[in-house]
């Protein structure tokens, strides 16, 4: 950052040296162009007209002008309206072009003229004389090099002021980012709260998408973190069970018994199977809400899915769930297997602790879409509604045959949808389990 301010600045001031030295020699020419055009007039208004000719008496006062840049000399000439020299220095001569003023030398010096004509109307002469004024250059270059000096002078200290200013503004501008750096510093590897650091508007933004991406970091490390403790805590007694029955069967010689063993050990095998279905369920939603985008989906779409998916020989049934759809699609903004797979844990939870018929219904009102499983039964006691979509909640049925996630999985499903998860009693009798998601396309209005 040092080395682009240096760079900057001394851009800077090559291009206000190149701009004063331009300005200084523009208005030191013009300065001395008016003295020479000055002289010209006072040398102009004493040509006269004689017997003998034309007439020139120089005034002392056209020099006096000139005199005030000592160091350089002055040259002159009259010219005659046919061309012939009336009075002063021949090499001097008129141009070709007509210009008031221009630029030559002589004796091997640069110098600039100005060039003043004056009308001659008398009887037996009429024409114009043109009266030529010169002068070196010295002085003129002498006043440009000052006014650039001093001007330079003036943008150094200008300059200064300003590179104090900006190593003031730049430490000022970087003092946030270097509290926020300090308080990054002193934390411990498993600190992911949000940073709580004073900074001033122009940073509250970076700060505010560092705790947004350190927030869903930490969502991540929690999923990683409750499926071991949940796996730990949830699978080990039927991991157990398990082993105890396989010694059980290792050591029976009777048929009979053995049957009723290897019987068992196939039931405990199919719930440590959903035991570990719904662990990895939840994890993988809760990643997904961080990780998948959302793309437009039709929920009759997702209902049909959900069907076709079901596993009914783990809910020991082979009722089929019914679909109620509308005619016209329900479009929202969604992740279809995280939204598959909640339709299945209600529809597993209605076949499993419901009273048929099941069905799957979509819906839309008010800028809502909805979709739901209901059943004909008497549901969820109203007064746990508010904790059936936490983890282990007592309505889950935590047991050594599930770890009750069903819920907290379709919970989960509908807060990374900006919806909720809703109970209601169904008219005129029974349940329903439904996500409310928003709306989008035509059918928001």
């Amino acid at each position: 950052m040092a080395l682009g301010f240096a760079l900057i600045f001394a851009l800077g001031g090559v291009a206000v040296a190149i701009a004063a030295f331009t300005y200084a020699r523009s208005a030191a020419r013009q300065s001395f162009d008016r003295l020479l055009l000055g002289a010209a007039s006072q040398i102009a208004t004493s040509v006269s007209l004689q017997h003998d000719g034309v007439s020139v008496d120089l005034p002392v006062s056209a020099f006096e002008l000139l005199a005030l840049a000592p160091e350089d000399r002055v040259i002159y000439a009259v010219y005659g309206a046919e061309g012939n020299l009336i009075t002063g220095y021949r090499q001097l001569r008129p141009p070709v072009d007509g210009r008031q003023f221009f630029s030559g030398t002589f004796a091997g010096e640069p110098i600039r003229v100005v060039r003043l004509e004056r009308p001659l109307t008398e009887p037996g002469y009429i024409g114009n004389v043109q009266v030529l004024v010169g002068q070196t250059l010295q002085a003129r270059t002498e006043l440009a090099t000052q006014i650039t000096r001093d001007a330079l002078i003036v943008v150094a200290l200008v300059a200064a002021v300003m590179a104090a200013l900006a190593v003031l503004a730049v430490r000022s501008a970087l003092a946030p980012i270097n509290r926020i750096e300090t308080a990054f510093s002193r934390r411990t590897a498993q600190d992911l709260t949000p940073i709580d650091v004073a900074v001033p508007q122009e940073v509250s933004n970076l700060v505010d998408t560092l705790n947004r991406f350190m927030s869903r970091l930490n969502r991540q490390v929690e999923v990683m973190q409750n499926l071991i403790a949940d796996a730990s805590h949830q699978l080990r007694t039927p991991i157990a069970a398990l082993r105890a029955q396989a010694e059980l069967a290792a050591d029976e010689r009777d048929p009979e018994a053995l049957r009723r063993i290897a019987a068992r050990i196939r039931a405990r095998s199919v719930n440590l199977g959903n035991l570990t279905d719904q662990l990895l369920n939840h994890a993988l939603i809760i990643h997904r809400a961080d990780a998948v985008p959302l793309e437009r989906l039709d929920l009759r779409v997702v209902a049909i899915a959900a069907v076709e998916e079901i596993d009914h020989s783990i809910f020991g049934t082979r009722a089929q769930p019914g679909l109620d759809l509308p005619e016209d699609p329900v479009h929202c903004d969604g992740d279809r297997l995280s939204l598959v797979e909640a339709i299945k844990n209600l529809a597993g939870n209605a076949l499993r602790h419901g009273v048929e018929p099941v069905v799957i219904s979509v819906s839309s009102q008010a800028g809502r879409a909805r979709i739901g499983v209901r059943d004909a039964g008497s549901g969820i006691p109203e007064e746990i509604w508010s904790e059936a979509g936490t983890r282990y909640a007592r309505s889950s049925g935590v047991s050594a045959e599930k770890a009750g996630l069903g819920l907290a999985i379709v919970n989960a499903v509908a807060v990374a949808h900006r919806g909720v998860l809703e109970f209601r009693h169904a008219k005129p009798s029974g349940f329903e389990a439904a996500i409310v998601l928003p709306l989008t396309g035509r059918g928001s209005r």
